[in-house]
């Protein structure tokens, strides 16, 4: 049977990245993900639902990540699902379901009402990363 293991998310950063390195030096960050959903209730009214994740970057993205985003940031994660077990201070099983990122794209941030509209062209930047290439990619 065939199988598919794919995430496409876009949501906002529920706190700043946390980088560490793994003990052969490879740097690993954990993001926060709220990832919300509008629906509209039997009754007709909107409901909003939010999801929280965790998602691990890895390598060059994990780097450039920690060093770009912050709390609140908008992005989009590609990746796949991951389960992790492990045992706590208290010798209970613990298990957790996280995305691990093969793609994260820095999405422009939402201008409130109030707020200028930006001058010049090059004001705005998305940034690509795909963890197949490490290329780093900036489309203005």
């Amino acid at each position: 049977m065939v199988s598919l293991n794919k995430v496409f998310l876009v949501g906002n950063l529920t706190r700043d990245p946390e980088l560490r390195y793994t003990p052969g030096g490879t740097p690993v960050a954990t993001l926060g993900l709220a990832v919300n959903r509008t629906y509209k209730s039997k009754d007709g009214q909107n409901q909003q639902d939010t999801c929280f994740l965790n998602v691990v970057v890895w390598s060059q993205m994990a780097e450039v990540s920690n060093q770009y985003l912050q709390k609140g940031s908008p992005v989009l994660i590609e990746g796949r699902l991951q389960s992790r077990s492990w045992e706590n201070s208290e010798k209970q099983r613990r298990t957790t379901i996280e995305v691990v990122a093969s793609r994260v794209q820095f999405l422009p941030q939402r201008r409130s009402r109030d707020q200028e509209e930006p001058k010049g062209k090059d004001t705005e930047k998305v940034v690509n990363l795909d963890d197949e290439d490490n290329n780093l990619g900036e489309a203005i």
